[in-house]
């Protein structure tokens, strides 16, 4: 086998480790991402998945990385083409909804479920995912300011409260009517002066 062959097939399986450990993260929780677990669930050996990361840390942060990478392309990069404002605003927060509704991921939307989980423990993991969130906020309160919505803040805000509002509502409570109450407030949020 010729080492280009193994270095390809070991980027391989380290992606494949980590697309799955995205999965399990957004329904156990990063702390329930283990080298175990991974192993067992991926037919690896305990070794062969810690060799690809080293420690459980940077598994979680090569998780937290993409996780914010598969976010961006599902909930941004279809709609990047609107103009910018609040037509483009509109459609985010349209694909933000349509994002908290799916399955993908499995546990419902990463950070949300991340967010509570580290939130208030320093250190690395939790730093990448503030920053995940603080880049989303910046790209929100931006489309806000060029839609010249009164106190952009404000709306950035309280659209982040639809949002934690809807994954609740859909995620946990299973409430059918969810996202159209959610795309209700929105409309309602954005629609304003």
């Amino acid at each position: 086998m010729s080492p280009r062959r193994t270095v390809a097939e070991a980027r391989q399986t380290r992606a494949g480790i980590v697309r799955h450990g995205v999965d399990v993260a957004s329904v156990e929780g990063l702390e329930g991402l283990t080298i175990g677990r991974l192993a067992a669930d991926l037919g690896l050996s305990k070794s062969g998945v810690l060799g690809h990361f080293g420690d459980k840390e940077t598994l979680q942060l090569a998780v937290v990385e993409l996780a914010a990478d598969e976010f961006w392309r599902d909930v941004w990069e279809p709609v990047a083409a609107t103009p910018a404002g609040l037509p483009r605003l509109r459609a985010v927060a349209g694909s933000w909804l349509r994002y908290l509704t799916s399955d993908r991921p499995p546990g419902g939307c990463f950070f949300m479920a991340a967010g509570p989980e580290f939130d208030d423990r320093p250190g690395p993991v939790r730093d990448a995912i503030a920053g995940a969130a603080d880049r989303w906020h910046r790209e929100l309160l931006h489309q806000a300011r060029t839609a010249a919505l009164d106190d952009p803040e404000q709306v950035v805000f309280e659209l982040a409260g639809v949002m934690l509002s809807l994954h609740a509502a859909h995620r946990l409570r299973r409430d059918p009517a969810a996202a159209t109450r959610a795309a209700r407030a929105v409309a309602r949020l954005l629609d304003r002066p």
